[in-house]
């Protein structure tokens, strides 16, 4: 299904004036024929259709300015509200003219301390404070084809008042209050402290925002205030809560909360002058997982009712940095509410598709923008809803995601020959399979020995499939345990069991690997250069993968957002949220789902170490299968795989990592 119009494109009479307007821009800007020439077609630009914004604008001749917006709230108790820093690029030829333009904005609190993109590109200024160098390529590429390009310091870093507040009030109203300035509804000034007034009187309002992370995730934020003029937002990689960045069910997935976070990205000036804020964020959220007011604050899928922006979702699937509940719970919310919508997802971890498919996305972000911001009916809207990457460099579409024939089907596991070693199929199961926590076990040493019985988890194989199985969305695991403890945390993970070339999204790329060669992706400067390292798909041959994965504490079981003390021998029930996927099990391949406990660098172990008691009667997978129960189908043929000297072959273990949603990971 096409993505639902929300209002009628532009007529022809409407076309006719804007290209009229652009001509006219064209031959009476003197440095329009010079702008060409400066602005160099990027890879691909002569197949172009005219439908599309060209690069027929100067950039080395374009306004670069910076101006301070007032955000209306005193997170640093200082007295006066904060500003936030917003450095700027535009095309001089249009400003000219009195021509309005769209505007392009990323909001970022990693420009000066951490970096952007592949090569952690920061900010540069001119000795007069200008900017020079903003990172990535929107501005390079954009700009010189009509857009306004926006890059906005996040409150409490680099040239901005004010205290990181970790996707709180004051990281969202950063960046909201600066589409309100573009929209004249805020007020801004040509420096942090003054009182002269800068007002956009250029630009016309329509605001796309994007960005990998931290960034993408204060798009959702922003998006779900429901502001006038945020048209689309593309995050990347991005938070949906973040309750569910630090927490899944009250189990801990890093041993640090959101100060550590805030302490990483402020400015020394910030740091030195936001004491108060950090120790809120400690108070506020507490290590024991219990979900408070602060952690409702920063949910945004709640409010995914009051998105009027497009969504443009890009994720990758072995994101184990923002994992993939992220994209899901935002994804299913934003559908609930008949929002817009358009995704890819890769068979990366956390890597931006400039890295990973470039030209293709480079083009479908250019045409994106132009069907959202500029206006052109370029058909994007009408095309399949989601790109999905079946193989390294190998990808599929889908007219809409999840596909309308996919239903929840339940699959049980059940007892097998050997201990902890069982079948997973249709039919109930019965009796109880038994195991111990094991905190120095990942879930790659788990599925290395799925076919061994092992005391630290409980396998269930599924028989090799007579055709391939298509999971597609969220799957859920409903367990029943009785602990010997009084905690306990679960794992669950889902397994394809076969041969496979994957990308090696657990080495230190997350799937790819960075060349010496540069491509170019629009114009230059001596100060902001357009060309870019390429990269290639790091790959690894493994017997299985694992595509979906979820975690608790199962002193959460009667309530999701507080934990309990548990009493020893007594069997509690509570749902695992495995992270949503796409994931083609091949025929001949077999499904396998693991139960196990700590899941080594993923989540944090329990005070205690708990043998727990798995119910089989009283357990199940519920999963997304793309045809339902008749998709699940299975042969008596010989297994395809053959144990390695009794031990599968897989990735990498998860690597530790430090909470920092975009910054250098390990």
């Amino acid at each position: 299904m096409p993505i639902r119009a929300r209002r009628t494109r532009l007529l022809w009479r409407t076309l006719i004036a804007a290209a009229l307007a652009a001509l006219l821009a064209t031959l009476m800007s003197p440095g329009a024929a010079l702008g060409a020439a400066q602005a160099p077609a990027a890879p691909g630009d002569a197949l172009r259709p005219p439908g599309e914004s060209r690069p027929v604008y100067s950039y080395e001749d374009a306004i670069r300015e910076s101006v301070w917006v007032d955000t209306r709230i005193d997170g640093d108790a200082d007295g006066r509200t904060d500003r936030v820093a917003v450095d700027i690029v535009r095309p001089r030829e249009l400003d000219r003219t009195g021509r309005e333009i769209p505007v392009i904005m990323d909001a970022s609190p990693y420009y000066s301390c951490c970096g952007r993109g592949n090569e952690s590109q920061k900010k540069t200024y001119d000795a007069n404070g200008k900017p020079v160098q903003l990172p990535l390529y929107y501005d390079n590429y954009f700009v010189p084809r009509g857009y306004g390009y926006v890059a906005v310091d996040l409150a409490g870093t680099n040239r901005s008042d004010g205290c990181v507040d970790v996707g709180g009030r004051s990281d969202i109203q950063s960046a909201k209050a600066v589409v309100d300035w573009l929209n004249g509804r805020a007020r801004g000034y040509t420096s942090r402290t003054g009182a002269e007034p800068a007002k956009a009187s250029w630009s016309n309002g329509k605001t796309g925002m994007i960005g990998k992370s931290y960034d993408g995730t204060i798009a959702n934020g922003v998006a779900a205030t429901g502001v006038r003029g945020l048209k689309t937002i593309v995050p990347i990689g991005s938070i949906s809560s973040w309750y569910d960045y630090y927490f899944a069910k009250g189990a801990p997935l890093y041993d640090s909360g959101p100060d550590g976070l805030s302490d990483y990205v402020e400015s020394p000036e910030a740091r030195a002058r936001c004491g108060a804020v950090q120790q809120r964020l400690v108070d506020e959220a507490p290590r024991t997982g219990d979900r408070t007011r602060l952690w409702s604050e920063r949910d945004y899928v709640p409010d995914a009712g009051k998105v009027k922006a497009s969504v443009f979702v890009v994720h990758g699937m072995q994101d184990l940095n923002v994992r993939t509940k992220h994209f899901g719970q935002w994804w299913d919310a934003l559908a609930e509410n008949g929002v817009d919508r358009k995704i890819w997802l890769s068979q990366t971890g956390h890597v931006d598709p400039f890295d990973y498919r470039r030209a293709d996305w480079v083009r479908t972000l250019h045409r994106w923008f132009d069907h959202e911001l500029m206006g052109y009916d370029n058909g994007i809207d009408r095309e399949p809803m989601a790109d999905i990457e079946r193989a390294p460099d190998r990808w599929s579409t889908d007219r809409v995601w999840p596909p309308r024939a996919t239903d929840t089907v339940k699959l049980r596991p059940a007892k097998g020959a050997s201990p902890g070693v069982g079948t997973l199929g249709p039919r109930p199961g019965s009796g109880t399979e038994t195991f111990t926590d094991d905190p120095r076990l990942s879930e790659t040493d788990w599925a290395g020995q799925i076919a061994s019985p092992t005391s630290s988890k409980a396998g269930f194989l599924s028989k090799p499939l007579g055709r391939d199985l298509r999971l597609s969305g969220s799957s859920k695991v409903s367990v029943t345990a009785t602990p010997t403890t009084r905690t306990a945390h679960l794992s669950a993970v889902l397994v394809d069991l076969g041969p496979d070339t994957i990308r090696d999204y657990a080495a230190s790329g997350e799937g790819i690997s960075t060349l010496p060669e540069r491509t170019c992706w629009g114009a230059s400067t001596t100060g902001d250069s357009a060309c870019f390292k390429e990269t290639r798909a790091k790959t690894a041959d493994v017997d299985y993968t694992i595509f979906s994965r979820g975690w608790a504490d199962l002193g959460n079981w009667a309530d999701d957002d507080k934990g309990r003390p548990l009493t020893p021998g007594k069997p509690y029930t509570i749902t695992l949220d495995l992270a949503a996927s796409d994931h083609v099990v091949p025929k001949g391949h077999r499904l396998a789902l693991i139960i196990g406990g700590t899941d080594k660098n993923l989540i944090d172990p329990p005070t205690d170490t708990p043998t727990l008691g798995i119910d089989l009667s009283r357990t199940y997978a519920k999963v997304p299968l793309v045809g339902g129960a008749k998709a699940f189908a299975t042969t008596d043929a010989p297994e395809t795989v053959t144990p390695r000297e009794s031990r599968l072959d897989g990735v990498a273990p998860p690597r530790p990592l430090n909470p920092v949603p975009g910054g250098r990971t390990s």
